[in-house]
């Protein structure tokens, strides 16, 4: 299994599975100020708001994006 790749802008997380992702470009398409292909890093989540974005990544067809909100996010346990 490939590594995920995730990009934040503090608030919101985008996660990105390139194994699972099958290139019918939606999120290019849908809100290209952020997902820029052509460029490094590709998810460029400071470009929008946190609510265009999430909307956004609900409409990717594989599930190669998803998100999670930061706040939510539980922090590691030490050991």
């Amino acid at each position: 299994m490939e590594a995920k790749v995730e990009y934040t802008n503090g608030e919101v997380t985008v996660v990105w599975q390139p194994h699972i992702c099958r290139h019918t470009g939606i999120c290019v398409r849908g809100l290209p100020q952020v997902f820029q292909p052509q460029e490094r890093p590709w998810i460029k989540v400071a470009n929008a708001a946190t609510d265009a974005i999430i909307a956004q990544v609900q409409k990717c067809p594989s599930g190669a994006l998803s998100f999670y909100m930061n706040a939510d996010k539980p922090e590691p346990k030490p050991e």
